[in-house]
């Protein structure tokens, strides 16, 4: 079926990498969600009415703030989509992110509300009629969100949106929501006792608690989360691949929206690489990362001496020292100045982010194991923390 529409209302629909196309899947999402969540809704919100069911009406409101998740999801995908300019010259992806954040907004209000309003149901209880309609429409309505579940969950798995993969995990939450609802009316009915505004107010707490958690989806990415580790460790593999490649090191990835990625990274070479041979190696692999990965990454060279014995040895006993001390413990920008009184070791080191041990903690005891070996040798050293998108 929802392939089906796929084909129907997406134009060119299998180039997903193409930022139009991906548009096109995003705005067709959204109008799906708003038409499908407003008719349930409304639906709900009439049976609600008829048989006096606080659950139900919240369960109603909360498809409704689901119409209007949709509707801003729409809104955001149309504006993300426009072209980078003069203000904005990165894109204006990450209006994704914000039309996401103003939805939480909106069903944590709501959510509120509802909640008020299921208390008041449970001090003041009102007469709860449950009849065999009040059950085909509630497990008819579960049917069709779980149905949604599966379409946002293919689309967003297409495309690579979080914003739709969370409606996906929205609905099926829905789907939770409106059998403890249903589960509600069929207690009430056997049990003699009104289980309805109980219901009311679990489903609006749980309103709520979806209205924090995309919050906190939507805030992360505008902060500026860390990468996927797949997407790290694919630019690794790409550049370390590359002709003429000796090492990498500090390779930084920004993120200004879904796929929309800037980079940059020192990428190391023999020292006596001509300069247009070197310049071709950093073509190349800018060139291969943005057609596979689509990030577009700015290379800087770092020439490395491979040839002198004195030099090879330092960086073998630095090395040497760094694995006893972290075996995750990288060395890069290594030099070694030489002196008439001693000799300076020039480096940058990277430590992953959890290393119990102090920038300074670290730095005098690779000093201290380093004298241990060669008084001569003086230490210049650059301590950098790995955070998963910094390497």
């Amino acid at each position: 079926m929802t392939d089906f529409l796929i084909r129907c209302f997406v134009k060119d629909n299998e180039n997903i990498n193409d930022p139009a196309v991906r548009e096109t899947y995003g705005k067709f999402s959204g109008i799906v969600g708003i038409v499908m969540n407003f008719v349930l809704a409304s639906v709900k919100f009439v049976v609600g009415i008829f048989f006096n069911s606080a659950a139900v009406i919240a369960d109603a409101a909360n498809n409704l703030t689901d119409s209007m998740s949709a509707v801003v999801t729409l809104v955001g995908f149309k504006l993300s989509g426009k072209p980078a300019d003069k203000e904005h010259p990165y894109g204006h992806q990450r209006m994704e992110y914000i039309s996401g954040l103003l939805v939480s907004f909106i069903i944590i209000f709501i959510g509120i509300e509802l909640f008020k309003t299921s208390v008041r149901k449970v001090i003041t209880p009102e007469n709860l009629t449950v009849g065999v309609s009040l059950f085909v429409v509630l497990a008819g309505t579960s049917l069709v969100k779980l149905w949604m579940c599966f379409f946002y969950k293919r689309i967003g798995k297409l495309i690579s949106s979080g914003v739709v993969l969370a409606s996906s995990k929205d609905c099926f939450n829905d789907v939770i929501a409106t059998f403890a609802v249903l589960l509600s009316a069929v207690v009430s009915y056997f049990a003699g006792f009104n289980f309805d505004g109980y219901a009311g107010a679990v489903v609006a707490l749980y309103i709520i608690y979806s209205g924090a958690t995309l919050v906190k989806e939507t805030v992360n990415p505008l902060l500026g989360a860390a990468p996927s580790r797949e997407l790290i460790d694919e630019i690794c593999r790409i550049i370390r691949a590359a002709e003429g490649v000796d090492g990498m090191h500090d390779l930084i990835v920004h993120t200004y929206g879904p796929n929309k990625y800037f980079a940059s990274v020192h990428v190391e070479v023999d020292a006596k690489q001509e300069l247009l041979a070197g310049h071709e190696i950093s073509d190349n692999i800018e060139r291969d990362v943005k057609r596979i990965t689509g990030v577009d990454l700015v290379v800087h060279l770092d020439p490395v001496i491979k040839d002198d014995k004195a030099v090879n040895d330092a960086r073998e006993m630095v090395a040497s020292i760094l694995n006893e001390i972290d075996s995750r413990i990288t060395y890069h920008d290594f030099r070694m100045v030489e002196g008439t009184a001693h000799t300076n070791l020039i480096f940058d080191i990277c430590v992953p982010a959890d290393l119990n041990l102090s920038n300074g903690e670290l730095t005098d005891t690779v000093i201290h194991k380093i004298h241990a070996k060669d008084r001569a040798f003086e230490c210049i050293i650059t301590v950098d923390k790995n955070y998963g998108s910094y390497i």
